[in-house]
């Protein structure tokens, strides 16, 4: 094998690895965890159907989260934008006598334009989007409280919305229909490329002729689709819409994602940021599964997750010097110096 040859085979060795390594290692330490308690994350006929789901409602959020976060704009809209969707098109769906999917496409209509609105918002007003997502959270929770009086949405006894989430095959397509049309909208378009160009300096993209405005407006539109279709995953499997998050309630959603984002855009250094968020997601449920399986409590969740978060956190910002301590770099030099000292000294 010539020297060309082998060199492009160790790359995509090397990518594979990288690709796979995390979700693989954390699926098999959890599944050692839960064989030594005696229990098992996939321990009856519906284990699947909610493993599917979990990686849906986590690489949707996660993707969402990144698109505007990737180019500075922090929207702590994200929740509001789901449980709003969700509460319209399952007012419409419910008066109606519509199905799973009337509620699904409805879901994503109102996420597109609930999106567009906060985008729209915060290009207009000139503020921090910081200060423009709070302000939409805040509407989008009283909206939701107001629509339904304040009672929870609940779909008990009435018109079965449930078949899409209690179908792991349909699930798989949203899966799939989202990752690609992530990839090919913002790696593959005119659209993608001047979205990158903005993120990699604003000032000068603006100059050459790209409009920020309407980039940004898209993005907040493509986020509001995304989160609009976990509201509706969200509100289907449990069977009811709480409307209980008024004064910032529903921000929790995107704090959720952080981890999982910053996994994800780990992984995507050796194949694709997007599909590293759903490699993301898989691991992130694993941790689900094995909560579930533990019967660990919401509290010491939140901990764990906090704890992986600032552990990850920190080896990327230490990331060469745990590679070098890792292969023995250090000891290698210093036993290298003595080496070369003796051998000078002789």
């Amino acid at each position: 094998m010539n020297t060309p040859t082998l060199s492009k085979t160790k790359k995509t060795a090397r990518g594979i690895f990288g690709t796979l390594i995390i979700p693989v290692a954390v699926g098999l330490i959890l599944w050692i965890v839960c064989a030594a308690n005696g229990v098992s994350m996939f321990s009856n006929a519906q284990s699947l159907t909610i493993f599917v789901r979990g990686v849906a409602t986590v690489m949707l959020t996660t993707i969402a989260l990144a698109i505007n976060l990737n180019s500075g704009r922090f929207d702590f809209s994200l929740g509001s934008v789901a449980t709003l969707s969700a509460v319209i098109s399952a007012q419409i769906t419910l008066n109606a006598g519509g199905n799973a999917l009337t509620m699904l496409i409805l879901s994503i209509v109102f996420g597109i334009l609930l999106g567009a609105v906060s985008g729209g918002i915060y290009v207009l007003l000139r503020l921090p989007p910081i200060i423009t997502s709070l302000g939409v959270a805040l509407l989008y929770e009283g909206l939701a409280f107001t629509i339904t009086k304040g009672s929870n949405v609940s779909f008990y006894g009435k018109t079965d919305v449930s078949g899409i989430t209690t179908n792991v095959l349909y699930m798989l397509i949203i899966i799939a229909a989202v990752l690609l049309i992530t990839i090919v909208l913002f790696d593959r378009s005119r659209f993608g490329y001047r979205y990158k160009a903005l993120m990699a300096g604003q000032k000068v993209s603006v100059n050459t002729g790209i409009k920020e405005v309407s980039n940004a407006v898209v993005c907040y539109a493509f986020s509001g689709a995304l989160m609009s279709i976990v509201g509706y995953l969200t509100a289907t499997s449990v069977g009811i819409i709480s409307v209980d998050i008024l004064n910032f309630g529903s921000i929790g959603v995107m704090f959720s994602a952080f981890l999982p984002m910053f996994i994800g855009g780990f992984i995507g250094r050796y194949s694709n940021d997007k599909l590293g968020y759903l490699l993301a997601a898989i691991t992130m449920t694993f941790f689900s599964m094995t909560y579930s399986a533990l019967s660990v409590k919401s509290s010491t969740q939140s901990i764990i997750n906090a704890v992986l978060l600032v552990v990850f956190l920190i080896y990327l910002s230490n990331e060469k010097t745990v590679k070098d301590i890792a292969a023995l770099k250090h000891i290698r030099n210093l036993f290298k110096k003595k080496t070369d000292g003796e051998t000078n000294n002789d």
